[in-house]
């Protein structure tokens, strides 16, 4: 089941947002430098199909979070997203403690005012990744993905209650308890995966379409992630 709501009631409600709401600025700016553009109809035949397998998997397989852009200013990978996030900056302490500032987590249509609230999400688990594909890339771009800051779409801040209710799900199994962001979502899932050159099962693959069926709106755009 693509969520705990009916087909009929989910494709109505997720039409209708697709055709009046306007994607939320941040969402639109990030989108200006991307490689490439299509309606997510058309971007979900793009994902080779293939089954999952966990074998092997450990978290440490993918090293993170690392020394982020500027290895000098102390802050990692975690931190910069957070940074680069904020709605209100935070104040940036030493040794890149984070103090104050406010975050919107998209997941849940909650505002944050701790750094420490937030989780920075895999927008594709590390899991899920190791399963479609990743299990046979080299160690070196294992952490170049758990630290993606290449595009604003494969990291994002959100509660931690939010991401820790996904945990490693794809949009078979879980989807943001916002309807609103349903579309948004599963284009950013897609997305990530289309740059990374990660797979689908046959499941997913399902979901994926039944949504991209009922968000015609909406458009995936992404970069192929450097090799």
């Amino acid at each position: 089941m693509v969520k705990a709501l009916t087909r009929t009631v989910l494709t109505a409600a997720l039409v209708l947002l697709s055709l009046t709401a306007p994607a939320p600025a941040h969402a639109q700016d990030r989108s200006a430098a991307a490689a490439y553009t299509l309606p997510i109809t058309a971007a979900v035949p793009l994902l080779p199909l293939a089954a999952e397998v966990r074998d092997g998997y450990e978290r440490t397989s993918f090293k993170h979070w690392n020394a982020g852009r500027n290895p000098s200013d102390g802050c990692n990978t975690r931190a910069e997203v957070l940074l680069a996030e904020a709605v209100d900056a935070p104040a940036i302490l030493p040794g890149c403690k984070l103090s104050g500032g406010r975050w919107w987590s998209y997941y849940d249509s909650k505002w944050l005012t701790s750094a420490s609230a937030l989780d920075v999400d895999h927008m594709v688990p590390l899991a899920e990744a190791w399963d479609s594909g990743a299990s046979q890339w080299t160690a070196q771009r294992r952490e170049a993905y758990a630290n993606d800051l290449g595009t604003p779409t494969s990291l994002v801040a959100v509660s931690a209650a939010s991401n820790r209710s996904k945990a490693d799900q794809d949009p078979a199994e879980w989807l943001p308890s916002v309807v609103e962001v349903t579309c948004r979502y599963t284009s950013e899932w897609i997305a990530t995966k289309l740059r990374w050159g990660l797979s689908v099962d046959a499941t997913e693959s399902e979901a994926l379409t039944q949504i991209a069926e009922a968000c015609p709106a909406t458009t995936v755009t992404y970069e192929p992630a450097p090799l």
